[in-house]
């Protein structure tokens, strides 16, 4: 957003702001918490809509695709019809979507309300942060407000895991979803009555066309993984959809570098530093949200743990991500992102390693916890300067976009990555059990344990691409971060 934006605010202080801030903070936590919500229900989902091995992982990735996919179109949709508004629109589009996957029958059922959740969320959280800064219009509050946001959206995985343990435990999986719609309910009315509406006041076109190839050729790339567990890699279903993929891919960049006004302004992500953050947050996305879903699995089927342990059991990452980001926020001023992102990355490749060591008599506090803690403090060290480098040396106009990349190339990157995981697990599985017919656990562990060799690659290649691209300078993180929370307010479109 730039100066052609215009709002209802006065020069005084929003007297309502930080009611504002609780209620997008509501909204938020709800978007974040329910890309994990369900990944600890996901066992018992899967045996009560007897969804296959091979497409359990839609449950996650259907909401992933959609809300990376459609994340940039989403804000500018937000900016030219309301912030408030598409906000309000979002959260009451949200809950009717939870509703229809807290009562679904079948896994399409399930697989396609998840998707619509996915659709809601790209519009409701690139309206909640631009409603952040132009509620907060003086620097310290804006920062604190940031603050607040971001430590929602860092939390909220966590707290989905342990509230997804708790609610299937005590109630059933459904509540996972269920539990969306009164506090989509309450978010929206408390919206109507505490937050401003605003919106850009000069419009552009939406480039329908852009957003529809980038959709399509992800949807495809994730369905050709997917087919490929059950069909194999050599199928025609299998390379025709993948096929179809890189072409639908390959037209989307054709288009944005023809329309005047892209949702992907190939500037953005051609700069050394920002492209090295982008491309290192997408192989980080694909190797994190698999990894929960196979620890998932191991811990309760083989481990024999309650789907409340196992919300527990992954507390401890939570703990190690808010040490890393600590350490991490207090050394990015005087070492600059690359030392951190690389030996970050580096400690996370090297806690899923551990993870490949994984048996049927492996213990949590021998097995789990330590490559847990690895991995996560490894992901708290980068987190903080993938961020602030993905701002370095971009424009003003450019500045929202830049920051909506981060989360859609995570999202993008779990969707994918799940599917490619799955396949993979899967796959190992089939082919031990075809020569060991009576040991189905020790199969699946050998099915989780060559994903996580998979999810370690991702992390590796990830290090690699930080230490070959990042470049950045202390002072220029410095200004990425003024840009982030001070000043001009920014939009998520161009």
């Amino acid at each position: 957003m730039s100066t052609n934006d215009h709002t209802s605010q006065t020069s005084e202080p929003d007297p309502l702001r930080y009611w504002s801030l609780a209620v997008i903070a509501i909204a938020q936590l709800m978007i974040v918490l329910d890309a994990s919500v369900v990944i600890v229900a996901l066992p018992s989902a899967q045996h009560a809509l007897h969804i296959s091995v091979a497409n359990r992982q839609w449950v996650m990735s259907a909401y992933t695709l959609a809300f990376g996919s459609l994340l940039l179109l989403g804000g500018r949709i937000a900016d030219y019809l309301g912030r408030r508004r598409m906000f309000v629109i979002g959260l009451i589009g949200f809950g009717a979507a939870s509703a229809v996957g807290g009562l679904a029958q079948n896994e399409a059922m399930l697989f396609g309300a998840r998707a619509v959740q996915g659709a809601f969320a790209a519009v409701m959280a690139p309206a909640s942060l631009s409603l952040l800064t132009v509620t907060f219009t003086e620097a310290k509050e804006r920062a604190r407000a940031f603050g607040v946001y971001g430590a929602v959206a860092g939390g909220g995985a966590a707290i989905g895991l342990v509230l997804g343990g708790i609610l299937t435990q005590f109630a059933s999986w459904r509540w996972t979803l269920l539990i969306n719609v009164p506090i989509a309910i309450g978010a929206a009315i408390a919206a109507v009555r505490f937050i401003r509406e605003s919106k850009a006041e000069v419009r552009h076109s939406y480039d329908i066309p852009g957003a529809s190839a980038v959709t399509l050729g992800l949807f495809l790339l994730v369905y050709g993984f997917t087919t490929a567990g059950t069909d194999g890699w050599g199928a025609t279903e299998t390379v025709v959809l993948l096929a179809g993929a890189v072409l639908a891919l390959a037209a989307f960049v054709a288009i944005e570098l023809r329309v005047a006004h892209p949702l992907l302004p190939l500037r953005v992500v051609l700069d050394r530093n920002r492209g090295g953050s982008f491309l290192a947050s997408l192989l980080v996305g694909s190797a994190l949200l698999g990894t929960f879903l196979f620890l998932t699995y191991f811990l309760q089927k083989v481990l024999g743990y309650s789907a409340l342990k196992t919300g527990f059991a992954f507390l401890p990452f939570s703990g190690g991500i808010i040490l890393g980001a600590g350490v991490s926020s207090g050394l990015l001023p005087r070492i600059g992102p690359r030392p951190l992102m690389v030996g970050g990355l580096t400690l996370a490749a090297a806690g899923l390693l551990v993870f490949t060591q994984l048996g049927v008599h492996s213990s949590y506090a021998g097995g789990v916890l330590p490559p847990e803690l690895l991995v996560s403090f490894g992901m708290g060290l980068t987190f903080v300067p993938m961020s602030s480098t993905a701002l370095i040396g971009v424009d003003h106009q450019d500045a929202g976009v830049a920051s909506a990349l981060v989360n859609a190339t995570q999202q993008v990157g779990g969707a994918l990555g799940t599917a490619l995981l799955n396949t993979v697990a899967a796959t190992a599985t089939a082919s031990y059990l075809a020569s060991h017919i009576h040991e189905v656990n020790v199969a699946a562990v050998h099915g989780y344990t060559t994903a996580f060799s998979l999810s370690a690659a991702l992390m590796i290649l990830a290090a690699i691409t930080a230490a070959l691209f990042i470049r950045a300078k202390r002072d220029q993180v410095v200004e990425a971060e003024q840009l982030a929370v001070g000043g001009e307010p920014v939009s998520v479109t161009s």
